[in-house]
C-alpha cells in the first residue's frame, strides 16, 4: 500500500458517526478525485463492518446491519430476519439486488426467537436502533448485533452505540459495548469508548434469557458511564474550557 492509500485509509477508519460522506468530500477534494477512493476500498469495507453500518434494503423500510457476521462474500451481506441477501457498495454505502435467502442451520429456531427478544428489547431501550443475529462459520455460536445512531448536525454532534455479542451454545456470552460520539460545536471533542462483557449461561438457554443478560451488561455500563460524565463535568472536563466566557454568555453567531 501506497503512502498516499495509507493515509486515505487512516482518514476513513477514524471518520466520526454519521460523518463519513463528508470525509470523503474532503479525501477526493485532498487526493485528486474518485480516483485517490479506489485504493481504498478495503478500509471502506474495515469501516463499515466494524461500525455495524446499518443500510436500507431496497423496496422496503427495514434496516439491515453490515459486519463481517452477515457478510457472504463478494460483497453480499444477509439480513436473516427478511430473508434477503444484498450486495453493498461500501463507498456509497448503498444496498442493492436483493435476492431471497434462507438460512440453514441447526439453531434456526433460537435465531427468530432471539430476533423477537430484540425486537422488543431494543424498541424498549433505543431510539434508533437497527440490530441482527448471525451465525458464525462453525454454527456452534451466535453473534448478536445492536447499532443505535443518532445524528443531530444542526447542534453539532453525532453518536453511536454499538453491541457485539457472541453465544456460544456450549454456554456463555461474550462480546463488546462500543460508544462513540462527535461534539463540535466552537471546538472538537471526541469520546470512544468499549466495555467488554463476560457472562456464563446455560448452553440451552432461551433467547429471553440471553437478551435480559444482554440488558442487564448494557444497563450496567450506561449506569458507568453516566457517573464517568458526572465526574467530568465537575471535575476534568470542565477544566478543559469555560462552559461560559468570562462574560457568562455564550458569544452570538453571526
Amino acid at each position: 500500500m501506497t503512502a498516499n492509500a495509507e493515509a486515505i485509509s487512516a482518514f476513513i477508519n477514524g471518520a466520526p458517526p454519521g460523518e463519513l460522506d463528508d470525509v470523503v468530500k474532503d479525501v477526493k477534494a485532498l487526493a485528486g478525485g474518485d480516483d485517490a477512493l479506489r485504493s481504498a476500498k478495503p478500509a471502506f469495507q474495515k469501516y463499515n463492518e466494524e461500525q455495524l453500518t446499518s443500510v436500507k434494503l431496497p423496496g422496503g423500510e427495514r434496516e439491515a446491519i453490515v459486519s463481517q457476521y452477515t457478510s457472504l462474500g463478494d460483497g453480499r451481506y444477509l439480513d436473516v430476519q427478511s430473508s434477503t441477501s444484498f450486495a453493498f457498495d461500501h463507498v456509497t454505502q448503498k444496498a442493492s439486488a436483493p435476492q431471497s435467502y434462507s438460512l440453514d442451520s441447526r439453531h434456526g429456531e433460537l435465531v427468530k426467537s432471539l430476533l423477537r427478544s430484540l425486537s422488543t428489547y431494543t424498541a424498549e431501550h433505543y431510539s434508533f436502533c437497527s440490530y441482527s443475529v448471525a451465525l458464525t462459520d462453525s454454527d456452534s455460536s451466535i453473534a448478536i448485533l445492536i447499532a443505535a445512531n443518532k445524528y443531530s448536525p444542526s447542534n453539532f454532534w453525532t453518536g453511536r452505540w454499538r453491541n457485539v455479542y457472541i453465544y456460544k451454545t456450549s454456554g456463555s456470552l461474550s462480546g463488546e459495548i462500543k460508544v462513540d460520539v462527535h461534539y463540535y460545536e466552537d471546538g472538537n471533542v471526541r469520546l470512544s469508548t468499549k466495555k467488554e462483557v463476560e457472562v456464563t449461561v446455560s448452553g440451552s438457554a432461551t433467547a429471553p434469557e440471553i437478551v435480559r443478560q444482554i440488558s442487564q451488561a448494557e444497563k450496567a455500563y450506561q449506569e458507568e458511564l453516566n457517573k464517568g460524565f458526572a465526574s467530568l463535568s465537575e471535575g476534568a472536563f470542565k477544566a478543559l474550557r469555560r462552559q461560559l466566557p468570562v462574560t457568562r454568555q455564550k458569544a452570538s453567531h453571526s
